[in-house]
């Protein structure tokens, strides 16, 4: 079993890998570059970079949890079989989704553009799941550490947002272009809460294990956090849907808890870096920084969505390449990171005393660090001017509107580029080093 989710976690870098090509070859595709044009339009290439990306998130916090799970409940059956039904169904199905792409067959709705059927078979594989996840931990006598509460909150959330989001299959919601809107924009936003929970127990999870330090995951202050975050994943949403008619206490209370998940996360891995000694640190140096690097940016993240859950600010931010910024420094800057943490603890690669693969790690990561930053800051400029062009200067043509943001979204592209260079390196050495333990140098 062991053998087996490891190859899972080498698919999910594969998607990473592959969310990293399509996002470089849908940048050239968007400049109308006639050699890529002529491969493939940017309205073709979008769905397998957004795929791609969406799947490594959930497949990398899924396969995190689904290893950790026996570490965390030894003493509890483990429901293998399963885990087994579970990443055979959602192995399957994303290649089936690639397949449909390739033969241009659509159908969903944004972020789940492929056809509508094959959510029958993640909803199957998310069950499966859960019966592995649930079944394990209702048999564990142990009393349950902040990150088990929130694996279990993320899982069963997931499940909900995701039936929330396929609402659209009713003819009462699909029928008013007003409720689907609405309900798309408010699942796809609570969608985010619940991979949040689940990776964001996987990083306390990795915290507690290198430092040894399990009052990280028992303390009140950890468990105050864990409410905050629920109230989040329930209510954070509310920003989503500024332009839409609706009840202005949503607007409120929105605004009142707007993302102070993410400050109580950087409070619990300050207390986490206070307590970690100087040995450790070293021992674990590689899944240490991902951790510290996904830090910076819940930092940077957090004043960029404080400002745009302001509804002033908001009108102007609204589906402008800063909501582009901000969903990428989540993803890349937050939720990668952390995966990439999870997974060097995983495969055991601070144990790993290669110096050549130690370098090139770290020319991997300063790269994506760096160039992720530049990235990020091209985008939030190419928003500020839209929405100014857009809201103060009114103007309405398209091509007028664009033309200065287009010079600024070059930076990005070539950013972008710089960065999709980082995350390979990174990716390659893992999936080098996956490839070893898979021949026979696996520790249990």
């Amino acid at each position: 079993m062991n053998s087996l989710f490891k190859s899972f976690i080498g698919f999910a870098i594969s998607l990473l890998l592959l969310s990293l090509f399509f996002g470089i070859i849908a940048a050239l595709a968007f400049f109308k570059l006639d050699y890529f044009t002529n491969i493939m339009s940017f309205e073709q290439v979008r769905p397998f970079h957004v795929s791609a990306a969406l799947f490594w998130i959930i497949s990398g916090a899924a396969g995190s949890i689904l290893y950790y799970k026996k570490w965390a409940f030894p003493d509890a059956k483990q429901y293998d079989q399963f885990s087994i039904a579970f990443i055979v169904i959602w192995v399957l199905t994303i290649l089936t989704i690639f397949i449909s792409y390739c033969f241009e067959q659509y159908g969903g709705r944004e972020y789940w553009e492929f056809p509508p059927v094959l959510n029958i078979f993640i909803l199957l594989a998310w069950i499966c799941l859960m019966i592995s996840f649930f079944g394990t931990l209702l048999q564990s006598a142990k009393d349950k550490p902040l990150y088990v509460w929130m694996w279990s909150t993320g899982i069963l959330f997931f499940l909900f947002t995701f039936i929330e989001q396929n609402l659209w299959h009713i003819p009462w919601f699909r029928n008013s272009f007003l409720k689907e809107m609405t309900i798309q924009w408010k699942s796809n936003g609570s969608m985010v809460g619940a991979w949040n929970q689940m990776i964001y127990g996987s990083a306390i999870y990795l915290m507690v294990k290198i430092s040894g330090e399990e009052s990280i995951a028992k303390s009140r202050k950890a468990y105050f956090a864990y409410f905050l975050g629920l109230t989040n994943l329930i209510f954070n949403w509310g920003h989503h849907i500024y332009n839409v008619p609706s009840a202005s206490w949503i607007r409120d209370v929105s605004y009142g808890i707007s993302m102070t998940e993410w400050l109580l996360l950087i409070g619990i891995i300050q207390g986490f870096k206070s307590k970690l000694e100087e040995r450790e640190k070293f021992r674990y140096l590689l899944t240490y920084k991902f951790l510290i690097a996904s830090e910076f940016w819940i930092f940077l993240n957090l004043v960029l969505a404080l400002f745009m859950s302001i509804p002033a600010i908001n009108r102007y931010t609204h589906g402008t390449h800063i909501t582009v910024a901000h969903a990428m420094g989540t993803t890349i800057g937050i939720n990668t990171m952390i995966l990439l943490a999870s997974i060097s603890y995983i495969l055991k690669m601070d144990e790993d005393k290669n110096k050549r693969m130690r370098l090139h790690l770290n020319i991997g990561y300063w790269t994506s660090q760096l160039s992720l930053l530049v990235f990020w800051v091209a985008l939030i400029v190419a928003g500020i001017i839209k929405g100014y062009r857009a809201i103060t200067l009114k103007i309405t043509v398209f091509t007028e509107l664009m033309e200065p943001v287009l010079k600024v979204l070059k930076v990005f592209m070539y950013s972008g580029f710089v960065l999709a260079i980082g995350l390979t390196i990174i990716c390659w050495i893992m999936l080098g080093h996956l490839k070893e333990v898979l021949r026979g140098k696996d520790v249990k």
